[in-house]
């Protein structure tokens, strides 16, 4: 098994429909040469030869083409980063490797070279499907949920929410195949380099949005739904006193603001959101909207999908019934 296949894709034509329409500019990129014969130092240590027997090229995969495709653009406008962006993307086969390569060079340190890690990167996301669909529909999720994502291929090679992700996908896998202290050490790295701190035990869906990223915590018995949108400074922990399985379960779709915090076995429910800087202690009925310290339902989401319409502030109308609940407590 290899890089996805034409195959893979038939079943995500609506997702990946947006933004990927470049066939203008494909006259102006195949003229566009690309001559780098050197790298830069760091990246060139893990610039290995593709294992082209085990990959299965795909011409047809939309991700993978729109990052080749904007990155020979930008190569193009800033010949400073050329060098880097060949390296990076344009010397891959697809986006599998790229990523690897991505990852490894971010994540490297005397213990784990670089090479070491784009080995176990590689390795990993080319013989896992499931990986390789996570990779997408993630990348997906930063682009049409996060303002601030460019590009497919910004998200690639800068977002570390992005990256501290797919990292952990791999650290999971790993913990999977019962290479623990290998998947440990990895959460240890990630959470050093890019400020997030994922248990490689914990259960996270597809379609994932950690916008910023720095500050959250998941952990180890924690399990996320699909198409979920997490701030930074979320935490998913445990009270301190739970053994076994101690961590919130957050459901489809569901929506968690800046600085949430969800302690113990608590169920947030699909499609709810959590107002930033709430203290949920209590499960969250699916379709609700909770705030406040400790948090409180104050009302039903008008939207179906909160986790895509990225609104997650508390309202106006939650401050005045705040304001109206602690009135009425002084006066009795």
């Amino acid at each position: 098994m290899g890089c996805v296949s034409e195959n893979r894709w038939e079943s995500f034509p609506e997702m990946l429909s947006t933004g990927l329409s470049l066939n203008e500019t494909e006259d102006a990129l195949e003229s566009v040469q690309f001559p780098f014969e050197k790298v830069f130092p760091v990246y060139a240590m893990s610039l290995t030869e593709p294992q082209t027997d085990s990959i299965v090229k795909s011409d047809h995969d939309p991700i993978w083409d729109a990052v080749r495709e904007e990155t020979k653009l930008e190569a193009e406008k800033e010949p400073i980063l050329s060098s880097f962006l060949y390296a990076s993307i344009l010397a891959h086969d697809c986006l599998e490797q790229a990523l690897a390569f991505v990852l490894a060079n971010r994540l490297q340190n005397p213990t784990l070279l670089a090479t070491q890690l784009m080995d176990i990167f590689s390795h990993v996301m080319i013989h896992d499907r499931d990986i390789q669909r996570s990779i997408r529909l993630d990348v997906q999720a930063f682009m049409d949920r996060d303002p601030a994502c460019l590009s497919y291929s910004s998200a690639l090679l800068y977002l570390k929410g992005y990256h501290s992700l797919q990292s952990y996908r791999v650290a999971h896998a790993l913990w999977k195949q019962g290479r623990k202290l290998l998947a440990l050490a990895l959460q240890s790295r990630i959470s050093e380099v890019f400020g997030v701190d994922i248990h490689p035990a914990a259960k996270i869906g597809d379609g994932i949005l950690l916008d910023h990223g720095t500050g959250v915590v998941i952990g180890e018995t924690a399990v996320i739904g699909n198409r979920v949108s997490l701030m930074h400074g979320v935490t998913l922990g445990g009270t301190g006193k739970e053994t076994g399985d101690r961590h919130p379960k957050v459901g489809d779709l569901a929506l968690l603001g800046a600085c949430v915090t969800v302690l113990g076995n608590i169920k947030i429910g699909e499609g709810a959101m959590v107002a930033a800087g709430s203290l949920v202690l209590k499960h969250v009925p699916p379709h609700s909207m909770v705030a406040g310290t400790p948090a409180q339902v104050i009302g039903s989401i008008d939207e179906q999908d909160p986790s895509l319409t990225m609104n997650h502030d508390a309202t106006k109308e939650f401050f005045k019934h705040v304001a109206v609940g602690s009135r009425d407590g002084r006066s009795k």
